[in-house]
């Protein structure tokens, strides 16, 4: 017998030992057993998207209430931590920032507006640009004219309409969407015949952004998007949304390039400044545009709705404010920034809208990018993370009968909306935290301020109450345009 040759056995044992060396691995690995977060029964193949409902920060919170403040759920085979209180929020956004400081590839809707993650919320270069180069609190005060010309102008609109009742919903959307424009364009587009296709076009952007489609956490159902329309429609919304940012910019390479001024401007200058360090192309412009068109106008919008629902809803809050913003204002003919710091009822106000109305309910998502561990509980690289921004606001462990809008909680309190103070967090925390909230602050403050100065408000018909549904969306928006009538007190 030949010795160097194998016996005819021992071949396909060697080849068989890496696979079983693979298969003991992976028993080993699942006799270790997971401490993971508390879940409700979840459906085969569906897993628990069934749950989420049309209203997702509602629904959630509501299974939070059962299963904890940190729950995991499965959309589909993705698994998908919900947080819903502050200690759990600090814990992912703050104490574990950096697993969680990439997003998730997932949604088919974000890729194709924002190329492939080209935008603030999924690119940390984009995001430093913003941050630095367009909204930092030197560039929000040197948009300040465009605040004050355009409140001017609101103001007048409303004078102007004292025959009936104000469309505020309206009003408040065509104002910010002037104000954005105006900081990224250089110009307002309402003032042209493509004006309201814009608006029209905005809002619809936000509405495919805010739709959950079953493909994109079960792959094999992605038909469903193509049958019920939905392909369609982001087909068409992305395609005019990005014909309308080209126009823009081909306007402003017309103009000889940037102006210095505008968002646009200032990309195309770091675009052609051959010293600087820091590349961006065309379509990540584009990208940049869209999001802060669609944060900045839309979630503005929602919150001036809601604040100003609020206050017809709870006429003592809105003398109170009143009697705060002509107290310090008096007979001065404009309000200035250094009125506005003395408003100390007008941030409350702001805060508590922020609390019970955040216009993005639920942030961004996150995903884990390894394996940690969170408040006991085993979270599994590759789980998504959403934080129900709603859900904390409601939470009862950090305040005080959470359902009544009460303004005066904030008056001897340090919480703030910046993203340090984890019971309230509209614009995020972290490393991802929202790099326009000094621009929305200052233009909200502003436009409160001179509504309930010169003007005073009532609701239509004798009515006491305001419809306060909300429908669903990427924001918070309200189903029924809010109406006022106004009578005017200060010219």
């Amino acid at each position: 017998m030949d010795e160097t040759k194998l016996h005819p056995i021992i071949f396909p044992i060697l080849i068989s030992l890496p696979l079983l060396w693979l298969v003991i691995k992976r028993l080993s690995k699942s006799s270790v057993t997971q401490n993971l977060p508390p879940s409700p029964r979840k459906l085969p193949i569906l897993g628990n998207l069934h749950q989420v409902g049309l209203l997702p920060h509602r629904n959630l919170h509501s299974l939070a209430t059962k299963h904890g403040p940190l729950m995991l759920l499965h959309f589909g085979t993705i698994p998908v931590l919900i947080v819903s209180a502050a200690d759990a929020a600090h814990a992912v956004l703050k104490t574990h920032d950096l697993t969680f400081s990439s997003r998730p590839q997932l949604f088919r809707a974000v890729k194709k507006f924002i190329r492939d993650g080209r935008n603030v919320g999924f690119a940390r270069r984009m995001r430093g640009i913003s941050a630095h180069h367009l909204l930092s609190s030197k560039r929000v005060q040197s948009f300040r004219f465009i605040r004050e010309e355009e409140t001017a102008f609101f103001m007048k609109r409303i004078r102007e309409s004292s025959l009936g009742p104000v469309d505020l919903s309206k009003m408040f959307a065509e104002f910010t969407n002037d104000v954005i424009c105006r900081s990224c364009f250089g110009r307002k587009y309402s003032d042209s015949e493509n004006g309201q296709k814009f608006l029209v076009l905005l809002r619809e952007s936000m509405e495919v952004l805010g739709t959950l489609c079953v493909g994109d956490f079960i792959p094999w159902l992605g038909w469903v998007s193509g049958v019920n329309g939905f392909d369609r429609k982001l087909d068409r919304v992305s395609k005019e949304m990005d014909e309308f940012l080209e126009g823009v910019i081909v306007e402003h390479i017309e103009r000889e390039a940037g102006d210095g001024e505008s968002f646009v401007g200032i990309l195309l200058d770091l675009q052609n400044d051959k010293d600087s360090d820091i590349f961006i192309d065309r379509e990540s412009i584009k990208a940049l545009l869209v999001d802060l068109l669609g944060a900045g106008t839309d979630t503005l919008t929602t919150l001036l709705i809601w604040t100003f629902a609020e206050l017809l809803q709870h006429p003592i809050v809105m003398q109170k404010l009143q009697n705060e913003v002509r107290e310090v204002v008096k007979d001065k003919h404009d309000i200035s920034d250094n009125d506005l710091v003395k408003m100390h009822y007008l941030k409350a106000v702001i805060k508590e809208a922020f609390r019970c109305h955040p216009p993005v309910p639920l942030l961004i998502p996150r995903v884990a990018s390894s394996e940690v561990k969170i408040k006991g509980y085993d979270v599994p690289a590759g789980t998504v993370l959403m934080t129900n921004a709603w859900a904390i606001g409601k939470d009862a462990a950090s305040w005080v009968e959470p359902d009544k809008f009460e303004p005066g909680r904030f008056l001897n309190s340090s919480v703030d909306y910046k993203g340090l103070d984890f019971e309230l967090i509209p614009f995020g925390a972290g490393r991802r935290g929202c790099p326009g909230t000094g621009f929305s602050a200052a233009t909200v403050e502003f436009v409160l301020a001179n509504l309930v100065w010169k003007f005073n408000w009532e609701l239509p018909d004798g009515r006491k109450d305001v419809d306060m549904a909300e429908i669903p969306a990427a924001t918070l928006h309200k189903t029924v345009p809010l109406l006022a009538y106004q009578y005017l007190i200060q010219g």
